[in-house]
């Protein structure tokens, strides 16, 4: 495989890229999106005026304590946060109904393992969980919820595009330590100028002052590993100078599934790619920067006939092309045959 992946908990970080620098892909065990269940606290305008107290949130603002004053009811509280009562209740040791008094540290978020997040955590000093370890049973609903998260969510602080990895299988599997929580970057960061591939992905960053790796990998959704493997200038541990220019997908870097080699424009977009043998279309996919294997489909698209795409495989279950083929690596420059 190319270059090896430092450590065996960055599992992901040699997903098939679609959105940022690792995997999309719809994974066959999913949760619906009709049956998710999720308790992100995102009050209305007129819940949050209703409500005086102060509040303790996580790295993403999500609401996980609410600290009561004179007035306020469980009712009151589980509407605001968009809990029933019955849950605001059963997550402090009360009975719906029961009164509060001012200064009550209320929990929003359940108090301990459940069904589907029955692993250990680690909490700060304000009792927002910040890492977690996955056990056999979990599922991704019940993770999210336990620690009042989004799937999006979790991905960030993954640094994935995603829950889920090469082979649609979910990077929540048993052992795993996963974080639930961002890393504090600077405000300054994120603001510089981008390199956007023909497929509407940043595939080069140039830094500013305050840019880290942690800043870099939220954003983009790059672990520094990968970063530190793309970019061979950076040095782990160290401030990454404003003016940089920072590579977000492996380009030069051939890796498992796309060894092949490639062309590029002057601005350093590929263009065009010649396959080798075992190469897949959703490595090179994501080598280059490119969503999804429907983009790179698009981009080589039959003149004639009904076939997706007009190059050949030599493995079709597996996505394996055969080699030698110059296939296209840009919308604007399709090639069709």
């Amino acid at each position: 495989m190319g270059l090896p992946l430092v450590g065996p908990a960055l599992v992901v970080v040699l997903s098939l890229g679609l959105a940022g620098c690792t995997n999309e892909g719809a994974p066959s065990g999913a949760e619906p999106a009709a049956v998710k269940t999720t308790h992100t606290a995102v009050a209305s305008s007129a819940a949050k005026l209703a409500l005086a107290g102060e509040t303790v949130r996580d790295s993403f603002g999500n609401v996980d304590f609410y600290i009561t004053v004179p007035g306020d009811t469980l009712l009151a509280v589980a509407t605001a946060y968009k809990l029933s009562e019955a849950k605001v209740a059963g997550f402090n040791g009360l009975q719906p109904g029961a009164p509060l008094t001012p200064g009550i540290r209320l929990r929003l978020i359940p108090e301990g393992p459940m069904p589907g997040a029955s692993g250990a955590a680690i909490f700060d000093a304000n009792g927002i969980p910040t890492a977690y370890t996955v056990e056999p049973e979990d599922s991704l609903a019940g993770i999210t919820y336990r620690f009042n998260l989004t799937d999006e969510q979790l991905a960030e602080a993954n640094k994935v595009a995603f829950t889920y990895e090469k082979g649609n299988v979910f990077f929540i599997r048993a052992g795993n330590h996963i974080q639930l929580q961002k890393n504090p970057v600077d405000s300054r960061s994120g603001s510089g100028a981008s390199v956007n591939n023909s497929f509407g992905q940043t595939i080069f960053y140039t830094t500013v002052d305050g840019d880290s790796f942690d800043s870099l990998g939220y954003k983009f959704r790059c672990t520094t590993d990968q970063l530190l493997r793309w970019n061979t200038t950076l040095t782990a541990d160290q401030p990454i100078s404003a003016g940089t220019k920072v590579r977000l997908m492996p380009g030069e870097v051939p890796i498992d599934g796309a060894h092949g080699t490639f062309t590029t424009d002057a601005d350093g977009i590929p263009l065009t790619y010649i396959t080798a043998p075992g190469d897949t279309e959703r490595q090179i996919a994501f080598r280059f920067g490119i969503p999804e294997i429907a983009d790179l489909s698009s981009a080589n698209r039959p003149l004639t006939g009904t076939g997706r795409v007009w190059y050949a495989f030599s493995d079709l279950s597996a996505g394996e092309l055969a080699p030698g083929q110059t296939i296209s690596l840009n919308l604007t420059k399709p090639i069709n045959e």
